[in-house]
């Protein structure tokens, strides 16, 4: 006989009453949703519990810093042993917390101008860190296993019934608050304004349980600008080669990449040396990336067709007002971003991961964590994966497949372009090639389970330095790929290790390419090739719609 099962009694609804508990409390302080500057902190302690898993929204641009100034300055006697699940550090106070004994355990994606000090509260137990994610893999794990209890989230405006318009950097929110208010959670929101009405809605005001207007407008970073009057001819040397020895060859029309001055470079190329090179309609035309200020020439000239964000950028406003047959902008003529959809753009709808990095080992494995700086990661991971679950085909797609899997009677399949491009030399001439990571010792120090990579090298595909490009898709074997990167190494202890001999012949095979190997003449890499050399030339060049941030302004 089978036994009966026992009548196990369960209260199934322990989160709603734990919420509606926080709830009550913070109704003794002041009626309604909108909460007072002046009562800030006791309503972070009315609605945060010790061991909380506390989502503060700091994104690669707009900031929540209001709220983290609250957060940090609570009594840890009251409030301890927070678990903070956050995209970006990049605030002070986002490692105060931990400073003061508020918070003890992270998981984040990236760290920017914080990397040296986290690294040193890590190393002194101040911080336990749960791990190191892409942007797209933290949003997931708050819909499964890291979903916040209490969301401190920043918009532009709120209406006076709490719905909140987040305008052109829309960013995390719409993850973090989703997650949170569906799973009984706590939605504390900052305010630039209350209005009467909004331009949009961007979250509904049920979604939202409190908001306050902050004494000042939240903190914004304009991360992505690049002024091109600091791009070298070095740079422009291989973004020559990356359009002509990658875009072209490949078709590259689908692209996503991290911003830099290499590949700033790249973008003021495409009116004038792609131009030149008859490539106006066959690459570069469908783009997952900020609406940086260097793209202007590009997309004035032709060659882009539509733009999807993570984010904004300060300045571009207008101007992407004025293009809405390439960005997504709503009817209030203001764009919408989406930092967990344009990744998965970026992740699944990209042809080509363009990017830099710090370290590149023998393997192509890079990071950009090394040795008393813990960076993190951002997207890069994702955005510099092969998508191995992708089904749907492309010229470009399909050519790297064939390159990667040569058709022996086995299955067919495509295969997503990753290229890296760095300098051989980085600042302070420290070398970009190194034999080993640094990531093997931060992993140590830190105690970290696996060393922080950021692009595995079985998913690199190019390799682009200004002595060439490294073709990885057409090695052979372990050896060929060791001796391709030495090979673009240049003067680094790994470039000088090279076996000669061999680097010839993956050069005779189209392995290794340098400039002259493509028909680039070098003495054209100079800076009068690019479309615009200066800040004041992005707004002449963008009708006097773009309107750069004060510190980019030397006129």
């Amino acid at each position: 006989m089978t036994a009966k099962p026992k009548n196990l009694t369960r209260d199934w609804g322990t989160q709603p009453a734990n919420r509606i508990a926080r709830l009550r409390r913070a109704a003794t302080l002041f009626p309604g949703k909108e909460a007072p500057p002046e009562a800030i902190g006791r309503l972070l302690a009315a609605v945060i519990e010790s061991g909380d898993r506390v989502c503060l929204e700091g994104n690669n641009q707009k900031q929540a810093d209001f709220l983290a100034k609250a957060l940090a300055a609570l009594d840890p006697a009251v409030v301890h042993d927070l678990h903070m699940v956050q995209s970006v550090l990049a605030l002070p106070e986002h490692l105060d917390i931990f400073e003061r004994g508020i918070a003890t355990k992270l998981d984040f994606s990236f760290s920017g101008p914080q990397g040296a000090r986290l690294a040193r509260l890590v190393g002194e137990g101040r911080i336990d860190i749960g791990s190191i994610h892409t942007y797209l893999e933290l949003f997931a794990r708050y819909f499964v296993d890291l979903t916040p209890r209490v969301a401190l989230i920043v918009a532009e405006a709120a209406d006076r019934a709490g719905n909140l318009y987040t305008g052109p950097n829309t960013e995390d929110t719409p993850a973090i608050v989703e997650a949170t208010a569906f799973k009984s959670g706590i939605v504390v929101a900052q305010v630039n304004e209350v209005r009467d009405t909004l331009p949009r809605v961007d979250i509904p005001a049920d979604w939202v349980d409190f908001f306050v207007h902050s004494p000042a407008p939240h903190y914004i970073e304009p991360l992505f600008t690049r002024d091109p009057a600091h791009i070298s001819e070095i740079q422009v040397l291989m973004a020559m080669m990356v359009i002509k020895g990658i875009y072209a060859e490949y078709g590259v029309q689908r692209l996503n990449y991290g911003i830099g001055f290499d590949t700033a470079a790249v973008e003021l190329l495409l009116p004038t040396y792609a131009a030149d090179l008859g490539l106006r309609g066959k690459i570069c035309k469908y783009w997952a990336i900020n609406p940086h200020p260097t793209l202007i020439p590009a997309i004035e000239s032709g060659f882009v067709e539509s733009i999807h964000s993570f984010g904004s950028e300060l300045g571009m406003e207008a101007y992407i007002a004025a293009r809405p047959d390439v960005f997504f902008v709503g009817a209030d003529g203001s764009m919408r971003s989406n930092r967990a959809f344009c990744q998965a753009a970026g992740h699944y709808a990209c042809d080509l991961f363009i990017g830099s990095t710090l370290q590149i080992d023998l393997a192509g494995n890079s990071s950009t964590a090394t040795l008393g700086r813990i960076t993190g990661f951002g997207g890069a991971p994702n955005m510099g994966a092969d998508a191995r679950g992708r089904r749907h085909a492309s010229p470009a797609w399909l050519k790297a497949g064939r390159e990667s899997h040569p058709q022996d009677g086995g299955m067919p399949r495509g295969r997503k372009l990753v290229v890296q491009v760095v300098e051989t030399y980085r600042e302070h001439m420290e070398p970009a090639f190194v034999e080993k990571l640094d990531a093997w010792k931060l992993a140590d120090t830190a105690h970290m389970p696996l060393p922080p990579v950021m692009i595995y090298g079985e998913d690199v595909t190019h390799v682009v330095t200004e002595e060439g490009i490294a073709n990885l898709l057409a090695c052979r074997d372990d050896d060929d790929r060791e001796q391709a990167i030495r090979g673009v190494a240049g003067y680094t202890p790994v470039g000088l290790a090279r076996d000669r001999r061999k680097v010839e012949n993956l050069r005779d095979r189209g392995v290794i390419r340098r400039a002259e190997d493509l028909g680039i003449d070098k003495r054209r890499a100079t800076r009068d090739l690019l479309a615009a050399r200066s800040i004041k030339d992005l707004v002449r060049a963008s009708g006097g719609l773009y309107d750069p941030p004060r510190r980019f302004r030397n006129w």
